[in-house]
């Protein structure tokens, strides 16, 4: 008889869990020698199904909208 360890997962359980619920990375650094700003990078990276993102892109735009300050429907 086989029995499946809980830990065990199959590649393409892994694979449905990270459309299904998405996964985001966000990047943010700078680099600065003696005051002086000389490289800075910014990434965002989105890995999901599209339904999941059309279910959030609409919240992550409120999101963006808040942290440069800008009032929703008001161009910047």
């Amino acid at each position: 008889m086989v029995t499946a360890t809980p830990d065990a997962s199959s590649l393409a359980e892994v694979l449905d869990r990270i459309l299904d619920k998405g996964i985001v990375v966000d990047v943010w650094a700078r680099v600065s020698l003696v005051g002086i700003e000389i490289l800075t990078v910014e990434a965002r990276v989105v890995v999901a199904s599209v339904d999941t993102f059309l279910h959030y892109s609409e919240e992550m735009a409120k999101i963006e909208q808040a942290a440069i300050g800008a009032t929703p429907g008001v161009p910047a």
